[in-house]
């Protein structure tokens, strides 16, 4: 602080401190430090497996039917020594003849898509096997069709075909029990294949008839007759 003496008066005026460079430095602020940035490392996710979906493949209602029921009743019925002499079924043979195909192709490709919706299965084309003038037929000339079943696509198909099918037949009145090849093999005519559910009559060009061939494993007609009646085939009392 200083003093002025102007006539008689004291004057006290205040003196700001000089201030140095040292003293100004001293009064900044330190800087912060600096603070490291946080890196976030991706890490890549590894891609979710693919779950294979379970396929639910229910057992057969006739194939259910024939381990659990007829199975044991014929064993006892036919008086076998062994349960592996019970006669199964082997195979299903379903033909279907297209002999007007010489002249128009369009009726073969017509019945092998019927039989493809029958059957659910692609069938086989059938050739001649010789020429015959009289029926203007060439050797290896396509006439037909047919399709082997096997297993459950075989079972489904027989149960089909004894409890939808041949009740749609008209004036139904069974099944003959004559059609047995004596080997234990049985074979069926159907006259039209508009008693199958799965043709549509309106797409339908011609009526068709065909065979189905039940092949077994039986050692006579006799055991065989005992088996598709087991099944349930309606045959003629």
């Amino acid at each position: 602080m200083a003093t002025k003496k102007t006539k008689d008066v004291e004057t006290t005026v205040a003196v700001k401190p000089k201030v140095t460079k040292a003293k100004a430095s001293a009064k900044k602020v330190a800087p912060k430090a600096a603070v490291e940035p946080k890196v976030e490392v991706a890490v890549a996710e590894k891609p979710a497996k693919k779950t294979k979906k379970a396929v639910v493949t229910s057992t057969p209602r006739l194939l259910q039917r024939y381990r659990t029921d007829i199975v044991p009743a014929l064993f006892k019925s036919l008086q076998l020594s062994s349960v592996m002499q019970v006669p199964a079924l082997e195979k299903i043979v379903v033909n279907v003849g297209v002999g007007d195909a010489t002249g128009n192709a369009k009726l073969l490709e017509e019945s092998v898509r019927e039989l493809t919706d029958i059957t659910g299965q692609k069938p086989v084309i059938t050739k001649a096997k010789k020429s015959i003038a009289t029926f203007k037929l060439r050797e290896g000339q396509a006439i037909g069709a047919k399709v082997t079943l096997r297993g459950r696509k075989m079972y489904e198909f027989l149960d089909k075909l004894i409890a939808i099918s041949l009740p749609r037949v008209r004036d139904f009145r069974g099944i003959s029990r004559n059609a047995f090849d004596g080997r234990g093999n049985y074979t069926l005519g159907i006259k039209e294949q508009l008693i199958f559910p799965e043709i549509n009559f309106d797409r339908v060009n011609k009526v068709r008839g065909m065979d189905i061939v039940i092949v077994t494993t039986a050692k006579n007609d006799d055991h065989a007759f005992a088996l598709l009646q087991a099944f349930g085939m309606p045959f003629k009392q």
